[in-house]
């Protein structure tokens, strides 16, 4: 395929910035950056000096590896040149490479290349974004897991027990003779047996996708209550930054603010609501509207209102700050009663996220299609005719084809493709 370049590694200045070439002529582009210095053994690090090849211009001191294809991320050659980070070093070699005739990848391009070479799946593609995107523990443990290609085995020997099954029906369609009529029933009973004992198995990977898209998407908590109760100073106290205004003055939070934290290893989404009244400031009204929304769709919520479950400013009322019956007791002036709070919502997101094995089922793309696929196993494990039995087989074993993405349309594979930052 055509040669493609990226900035594989953050935005500049940074200390290093990682420039990625893949595909057909990879290598000799590379060689014109080189001259004379040549490339470097594959996979072996080489420092050599980049200059543009029509104006001899020096764009830097490098270190240049190749990695053949197939044997490379993509499959294709790829040539991986770490340049100093700043901007014109990389503007620079990217018009250089532009020039030599290759073209800026697209979003997604290089693990798009990946999967229709057969170095990866959809699963793990998927997975890799997920670990790209992992701001905590649990997200990391889980996109390694599904990098690994844990669904994809699955689905796999799922598929291949499928085929079993149906090749099975079919035999047993052949028996039509009366006195074949009982190994006919008997390889049917059979493939029932064993599509009942499959579902089983597809139920219990299915059962982890609640928790799956839980550590993917994160938990979300809302802080909700009327105005100047202390919510966006709550939210401040728990973020360690000032992310949301603090004043006196009713009404001023007026859409949802969110903030991402770690508790203990499990990823949250906590939202900053506008203070719950009735108004006629339509801009106010619509913060309310939307803040009982997001709410109401929460996974907790952190009442500071009258009767709430937490309980704030107990540096005016001089309460003592902690858990007592059930309700939180803090300040968000003081800090006092924060640690309590903190242990509070990681023991809480414990439970919401278990620790041990990742779940198996991870997004609603694979549980959309999973589901599918134990629908279909379980209505032909029940099903007495052979022809629709093995019609329902064909259905499941289409469904987990798409999830690992040996079959489904292309615009599936560009919306999700499309996802990922360009340069992976």
């Amino acid at each position: 395929m055509e040669p493609i370049h990226a900035l594989s590694s953050g935005l500049p200045p940074s200390g290093v910035a990682v420039v990625r070439i893949s595909g057909d002529g990879a290598f000799e582009i590379v060689r014109k950056l080189v001259a004379s210095q040549g490339l470097p053994a594959p996979r072996a690090a080489g420092l050599r000096r980049l200059a543009h090849p029509v104006s001899g211009q020096l764009l830097d001191k490098a270190l240049v590896i190749t990695f053949p294809g197939p044997h490379s991320f993509t499959g294709e050659d790829v040539v991986e040149l770490h340049c100093h980070g700043s901007v014109a070093v990389v503007a620079g070699v990217q018009q250089a490479l532009a020039d030599l005739g290759s073209r800026p990848a697209e979003p997604g391009e290089f693990t798009r290349r990946a999967f229709e070479s057969g170095r990866l799946d959809l699963t793990q593609a998927e997975a890799l974004s997920d670990l790209i995107a992992a701001e905590t523990e649990s997200q990391r443990d889980q996109a390694l897991a599904q990098a690994g290609g844990r669904l994809r085995m699955l689905a796999e020997t799922w598929r291949s027990e499928l085929v079993s099954i149906a090749a099975e029906l079919e035999a047993g369609l052949d028996f039509s003779d009366e006195a074949d009529v009982a190994d006919g029933l008997a390889a049917s009973t059979r493939a029932r047996d064993t599509l009942a004992d499959l579902g089983t198995r597809i139920a219990s990977a299915l059962a982890t996708a609640p928790v799956g898209e839980r550590v993917r998407n994160g938990l979300t908590i809302a802080i909700t209550g009327p105005p100047n109760v202390g919510k966006s100073s709550l939210i401040n106290r728990l973020a360690r930054r000032d992310v949301a205004i603090v004043t006196p003055v009713a009404g001023t939070t007026r859409d949802v603010i969110e903030v991402h934290l770690d508790l203990a290893g499990r990823p949250a989404t906590l939202l900053d609501t506008a203070g719950l009244r009735d108004t006629d400031d339509p801009v106010e009204a619509e913060g309310i509207a939307r803040a009982r929304a997001r709410a109401a769709s929460a996974d907790l919520v952190l009442d500071l209102g009258p009767g709430g479950n937490v309980v704030n400013r107990i540096d005016e009322s001089g309460e003592a700050a902690g858990e007592q019956g059930g309700r939180l007791f803090l300040s968000a002036l003081t800090g006092d009663g924060l640690d309590a709070l903190e242990t509070w919502l990681s023991a809480w997101a414990a439970r919401q996220i278990p620790s041990g094995e990742p779940p198996v089922v991870t997004n609603a793309r694979q549980r959309a299609l999973v589901g599918y696929a134990l629908s279909a196993v379980r209505e032909a494990a029940e099903e007495p005719d052979p022809v629709l039995a093995a019609e329902g087989v064909r259905a499941a074993s289409v469904a987990l084809g798409r999830l690992t993405g040996q079959i489904d349309p292309e615009e599936i594979l560009g919306a999700i493709f499309s996802r990922f930052c360009i340069g992976k």
